[in-house]
């Protein structure tokens, strides 16, 4: 009998692997190691083949193992937090072994090898797929103009760095379907045409590492890589936040110092050593196998006006049921937290809500009917980025969540650019006085000054952005700044 048990980060860390090692003991018992489906409230959580389908034990223990299969499991379909989502990108997590390499098949891969370059963009196009990091940028742009530079020497780049606390969506693939980031990215390279690629993993993932290393050896002996089409490298980044902006990242993978370009020119002109180069994050080269063997049709006929397919959230916070949730854009923001997150514990009270990462504005409850989209988290006064969601309650002091943000920011800010480097580590300043009762109206007066100058001259988003958790704090959570010692 086959057992699944997943073998992702958050599994591993509820105690899958001792799960796994308990049933092995058992007569017949055959583990596959999986992905996780990103229930992670119910980790580890082993599966079972039924006549009906797969079913599952939620929450497993090791002594519980030998007396496991005399329960009744729980078919997947009666799992509202599973069965309510629409799962393409993220199909196989948590289903198959990563690695099995015939078991993925790479059959977008092969269908693009029959289609030619430009027919491939196309589809992209169609498909109106948007980065699924902060820009949104559309890919099809970003590759059609990579593609029309006259070079002999082109990249294609994964930007794996994934550093917003609170997101894991680039992990989950990598760690349990690698083989679907090595075909977006290999379609990606025969549609711009270049030869060469790197994934750039920031150290903080070594299960992803790990992965993503056996993956590429495997597509490299099944022949869907090699010298004559496009070759992988896979690239430990040194962890640091900044290199989540493609710039910075291309300045690390050439073995500086991470640190931010001034653009134009873009890398899709101009990357990595000078030469065009297509970077994009990992969900987003993970949604283009679908795309080519379904159509872009296929892809545009989801989501909203703007913001077309599906969008992994990733629910964190005080709420009953973390996770990852892949779904079409539009659903709110309520509909997230209470229909998929289980609202928040017993006990506690929404207060606020983050999306986007430390970058992202800090929402109240007024706007949970914001729908998850780019666009409408723009008009809203916020950014989607890379689809984080935190949950905050009553216990919060804003005051100090505040302070927090802009400690992150001058802790990771990469020094270039003035603005970015001062500003931010004044703004903490005043922060850590407000925290002690201590800021005046003139330090809050100074402190929107400095977001406004941070806004519009810092080289890149990271010090662009800065201002806004704290901006969207004070702006709805005013009164917490008025306490005075």
């Amino acid at each position: 009998m086959k057992l699944y048990v997943p073998h992702d980060t958050t599994a591993v860390a509820a105690g899958a692997n001792r799960v796994a090692d308990a049933l092995r003991k058992l007569p017949g018992a055959e583990i596959v190691r999986t992905g996780s489906r990103g229930a992670f409230f119910l980790e580890p959580l082993v599966e079972v083949d039924t006549p009906a389908g797969r079913a599952a034990y939620a929450n497993v223990q090791p002594k519980q193992a030998a007396t496991l299969l005399k329960k009744k499991p729980t078919p997947i379909a009666q799992i509202p937090f599973l069965a309510q989502q629409t799962r393409f990108t993220f199909a196989n997590a948590g289903i198959t072994d990563p690695l099995d390499v015939k078991a993925y098949g790479f059959s977008a891969l092969d269908k693009a090898r029959g289609m030619g370059p430009q027919k491939l963009i196309d589809e992209v196009k169609t498909a109106q797929l948007r980065g699924r990091g902060g820009a949104a940028f559309p890919a099809g742009i970003k590759w059609q103009t990579t593609k029309d530079v006259q070079s002999p020497v082109k990249y294609v780049v994964a930007n794996a760095d994934e550093g917003d606390p609170g997101t894991y969506s680039d992990r989950m693939i990598m760690e349990g379907d690698p083989f679907r980031l090595i075909e977006g990215m290999a379609i990606c390279a025969r549609a711009v045409g270049a030869k060469k690629g790197y994934v750039y993993i920031r150290s903080e993932y070594p299960a992803a590492i790990r992965r993503m290393r056996a993956a590429a050896v495997r597509a490299l002996e099944a022949g869907m890589l090699g010298p004559e089409s496009f070759e992988l490298e896979i690239f430990i980044g040194a962890g640091a936040y900044i290199c989540g902006e493609e710039t910075a990242l291309l300045e690390s993978l050439e073995g500086k110092r991470g640190m931010v370009r001034p653009k134009p020119p873009f890398p899709a002109i101009e990357g990595l050593y000078g030469k065009p180069t297509v970077v994009n994050n990992v969900v987003t080269f993970a949604t283009v196998p679908d795309i080519i063997l379904r159509g872009g049709a296929w892809h545009a006929s989801m989501g909203t006006e703007k913001s077309k397919g599906t969008m992994p959230l990733q629910l964190a916070g005080c709420i009953k049921q973390a996770g990852l949730v892949e779904v079409p854009f539009g659903l709110t923001l309520e509909e997230a937290i209470y229909a998929f997150g289980g609202g928040l514990p017993k006990g506690s009270r929404f207060k606020a809500v983050q999306v986007g990462g430390p970058l992202g504005s800090v929402f109240p409850e007024a706007l949970l009917k914001t729908r998850i989209c780019f666009d409408e988290f723009i008009k809203a006064g916020g950014i989607l980025g890379h689809g984080g969601i935190v949950v905050f309650d009553q216990r919060t002091d804003m005051r100090v969540l505040a302070r927090h943000y802009m400690e992150f920011t001058a802790d990771e800010s990469c020094g270039k650019c003035t603005p970015c480097r001062v500003g931010s580590t004044r703004a903490k300043e005043i922060l850590d006085a407000a925290v002690k009762g201590e800021a005046t109206d003139e330090d809050y007066a100074l402190l929107n000054e400095l977001g406004d100058t941070m806004k519009s001259t810092s080289l890149c988003a990271l010090g662009g952005l800065a201002p806004e958790p704290v901006r969207t704090i004070m702006q709805y959570f005013g009164k917490e700044f008025q306490k005075r010692r």
